[in-house]
């Protein structure tokens, strides 16, 4: 479903080149749980967010669905994103000023997919949210923020989650309810791409990718 070909991002710091990624290759099968692991600095949200199409690689190739992800176009690549692609990230990246059903349904406006107000309430009950669809998430728990942010993902129905360390604000209890939303996901056919420093989700995924210095190191 996914792959890489050498992908490599390079940033300028200063005077100098920085190599985040150097020359990676990976594929990732439809259906898979993985979880990408590995000291800070060592590349692991850099290439997630190349893979999720929101990175351009320096050089190398990423290729979702038959899609070469980076020969679109900066607007063509927005469109695959909203339409097939779903981000979860540790700072929920809720609109402040809408409450939590508008933060849900703002999806409706990028993505293809019918989104209605029924099929939000109905997610939030899933995800025990339901009670607070009408406040801002400045009324929101932690918990309850990452919650909404999984909803606002799952009523487009992407092919594929990518999530940036989704349970660095919680605490074990919320963090280990946020990693069975996401597994009753992947249960359901969705692939789910994770960044973490946490042991929570080792349990349940297909795959740990380990990285070290921009470079996959063992993956198991």
């Amino acid at each position: 479903m996914i792959k890489t070909e050498k992908i490599t991002k390079i940033f300028r710091s200063g005077k100098r080149n920085v190599i985040a990624l150097n020359e990676v290759d990976l594929t990732i099968e439809k259906g898979e749980f993985v979880l990408i692991k590995g000291h800070s600095g060592c590349g692991k949200s850099t290439l997630l967010f190349t893979l999720g199409g929101m990175l351009n690689p320096s050089s190398g190739t990423v290729i979702i669905d038959n899609v070469s992800v980076y020969n679109k176009s900066e607007k063509e690549r927005a469109a695959f994103r909203a339409n097939h692609i779903g981000f979860v990230f540790q700072s929920y990246h809720l609109l402040p000023y809408l409450t939590v059903l508008e933060n849900i349904l703002i999806s409706q406006r990028l993505n293809k997919n019918r989104v209605t107000k029924e099929m939000a309430v109905e997610i939030a009950e899933s995800l025990n949210i339901a009670h607070r669809l009408n406040h801002k998430p400045s009324e929101l728990s932690v918990g309850e923020k990452q919650r909404a942010a999984l909803a606002r993902v799952f009523i487009t129905n992407p092919n594929v989650i990518f999530a940036d360390e989704p349970t660095g604000n919680l605490d074990p209890e919320n963090a280990k309810e946020v990693i069975d939303h996401l597994k009753r996901y992947n249960v359901n056919g969705g692939t789910v791409i994770l960044v973490t420093h946490d042991n929570e989700a080792d349990e349940v995924a297909d795959r740990i990718i380990n990285m070290s210095n921009g470079k996959i190191n063992n993956s198991q």
